[in-house]
């Protein structure tokens, strides 16, 4: 991007929302199919609300929020590098997929309120299950659905942005 151009904020928060919004339907639908047991919106929600009803809106509000915070270092990593491509954006979600994979959600029980750990099991409050390394424990096609929902996560990111490269 020339270095005159302002950056394209306003963009990048409609491309966050396009990314979030493909990346949940993916996910979604793995667990709509039985691939996966894993619902991150849901997963996101317990962390402020026990109303397991609300959890899934009040988490895809947190999720989406994410999604758009996520798009803004996306696209500064993309800045930063000059490299404004799907296939960058591609390489970026999927190590973005892998860190969560195998770094946070194994974390998850130890800074969830409401979630088990492997070491303490379930009591009154810790009810939901820990996601396990890889998050596993949702299922074992958890990892591969994670994972591609993340590349197109980050695909889409920069698709979009070497678009806008083009455009202006």
């Amino acid at each position: 991007m020339p270095a005159q151009m302002p950056p394209p904020w306003g963009d990048v928060v409609l491309w966050g929302l396009i990314a979030t919004v493909l990346m949940d339907v993916i996910l979604e639908a793995a667990q709509g199919l039985g691939f996966s047991r894993m619902s991150l919106p849901f997963l996101f929600g317990t962390f402020f609300t026990s109303n397991r009803s609300r959890a899934t809106i009040v988490g895809f509000v947190a999720y989406l929020i994410g999604g758009w915070f996520f798009a803004f270092l996306y696209f500064l990593l993309f800045r930063s590098l000059n490299i404004y491509s799907w296939w960058f954006g591609m390489i970026a979600g999927a190590v973005h997929g892998i860190f969560l994979l195998a770094t946070m959600l194994p974390l998850m029980p130890f800074i969830h309120p409401r979630m088990a750990s492997e070491y303490h099991g379930v009591t009154m409050v810790r009810q939901l299950e820990p996601p396990g390394f890889m998050a596993v424990n949702y299922g074992y096609a958890t990892p591969l659905w994670t994972l591609i929902a993340q590349t197109v996560y980050g695909g889409t990111l920069g698709l979009l942005a070497q678009l806008h490269l083009m455009v202006f």
